[in-house]
């Protein structure tokens, strides 16, 4: 099965807040599907406030990408969830995952000193997604989307995730199209490609300001694409055709600059 196109935006608060509320309005005119906001504590408003105000602003689904797991016990984090999906009528989607590269000193600093091991804190996923799925119970289903790397996190989301984003960087093609291989035999799961450098922009909160954009184009990295619209949108299709990804997600900075993408594949 050929899944149609969608597209998200992450769309962090980074400006004052008449400005965001601006941005997400002109998201949601410009046919993408969901915006999308991560979960960096103290660096923005906390992610469930910034997405009931856009699902309050628009029609769009919205999402978080992702909630770190180590930073939130299981059952706040599905009652949180839970909480946004009947908010939202529906509208919600939760991103989750282990969390970000160097999170173990960001714990500490914020008090956290027992950093749970990687092992733990896919336990603590699995436990709130049965939470999330015995709150919303059989009339509710709050999508999850689970970001992954390893071989242990990937057998995870391929039994518990609706949609599956694989946390790249610099990855040969072969090898991506290798971790992905599972998850295409299986029609139930949508396979999403986060996409945070268009040219030589990088969106903030989706990569290092450090980038190296140059050596991702170079090696032909899943996580770059080119900035001119016309030979984004074609390979947009071949990695779909080739690898499965029928979901990808942007930076907010280059939202309206890919609106044409938007507006020629989404739904097809």
């Amino acid at each position: 099965m050929t899944r149609p196109f969608r597209f998200g935006v992450v769309a962090p608060l980074r400006s004052d807040v008449p400005t965001w509320r601006d941005r997400v309005r002109r998201i949601a005119d410009s046919g993408y599907s969901t915006l999308l906001v991560p979960d960096f504590p103290q660096l923005q408003p906390a992610p469930a406030t910034l997405l009931a105000t856009a699902a309050a602003l628009t029609d769009l689904r919205v999402g978080s990408w992702v909630y770190a797991s180590p930073f939130r016990p299981a059952w706040l984090t599905a009652w949180e969830a839970h909480s946004l999906t009947l908010l939202t009528e529906g509208r919600f989607e939760m991103g989750i995952g282990t969390g970000r590269p160097g999170i173990e000193a960001e714990l500490r600093d914020k008090g956290i000193p027992d950093v749970p091991p990687p092992r733990e804190r896919l336990t603590q996923i699995r436990e709130t997604i049965t939470r999330l799925r015995e709150l919303d119970g059989p009339d509710r289903h709050t999508p999850v989307a689970m970001a992954v790397y390893g071989p242990k996190a990937r057998a995870l989301a391929a039994e518990v995730a609706d949609t599956v984003t694989l946390v790249l960087g610099d990855q040969p093609r072969g090898e991506v199209e290798r971790m992905t291989r599972e998850f295409r035999s299986n029609n139930a799961i949508e396979l999403a490609l986060a996409v945070p450098v268009v040219g030589d922009t990088v969106a903030p909160h989706m990569a290092p300001p450090d980038t190296d954009t140059a050596a991702l184009h170079a090696a032909d990295a899943m996580t770059v694409l080119p900035d001119d619209p016309a030979a984004a949108t074609e390979e947009i299709q071949r990695r779909r055709e080739e690898l499965g990804f029928s979901y990808f997600v942007f930076g907010a900075d280059v939202a309206e600059r890919f609106a044409p993408i938007v507006a020629e594949l989404a739904g097809k």
